[in-house]
């Protein structure tokens, strides 16, 4: 069986062959498009990604149906999701070994955030931390600069320490052309 070492082996070939390719200048920025629609009767949240798809939904005092995740709990997934990976790609890139790697984060919502007498609580999520669990033989050093690493490379980590504006617009449809 295959073991985290050896898919960081390979990893490592694959970022090798990419940074080639960003050298000689292959590499140029992406678009990233998603797309969410609202279903009827269930108001469940269909996120669609390239050929993927997510459902989001909230829970029943909120009239969901608890039939996928909502959007505060998504967005944490994202952010373990992507510092599990970028740690993945700095232990490649640095050579440091992994047995195993997990991530958990955390964060606190509050339903009463702006409501009278809870004006100032924060209605987005607060309070996110981080936890990472690995199981290495690499040495304390070699952690810290792993660490380091990742948090200066981690896209979702630097975007919410960072934030940045957020363009938005309303069109407005007639009703059956959605």
């Amino acid at each position: 069986m295959s073991t985290l070492n050896d898919y960081l082996r390979e990893k490592r070939h694959a970022i090798a062959a990419r940074e080639s390719r960003i050298a000689a200048g292959e590499g140029a920025p992406m678009a990233l498009t998603v797309h969410v629609r609202a279903e009827g009767r269930s108001g469940i949240r269909r996120i669609r990604i390239r050929d993927f798809q997510v459902i989001s939904d909230s829970e029943a005092d909120f009239a969901g149906y608890d039939l996928g995740p909502s959007s505060p709990e998504l967005q944490l997934g994202v952010l373990g999701s992507c510092l599990t990976h970028t740690f993945l790609i700095q232990a490649a890139t640095l050579g440091v070994p992994l047995d195993s790697l997990e991530v958990e984060i955390t964060g606190i919502i509050d339903p009463r955030a702006g409501s009278p007498g809870f004006e100032e609580v924060p209605i987005h999520p607060h309070e996110i931390r981080y936890e990472v669990f690995i199981a290495s033989s690499a040495t304390p050093a070699e952690i810290r600069a792993l660490r380091e690493a990742v948090e200066r490379n981690c896209p979702i980590l630097n975007l919410l320490r960072q934030p940045q504006a957020i363009a938005g617009e309303v069109r407005l449809t007639k009703a059956g052309d959605a």
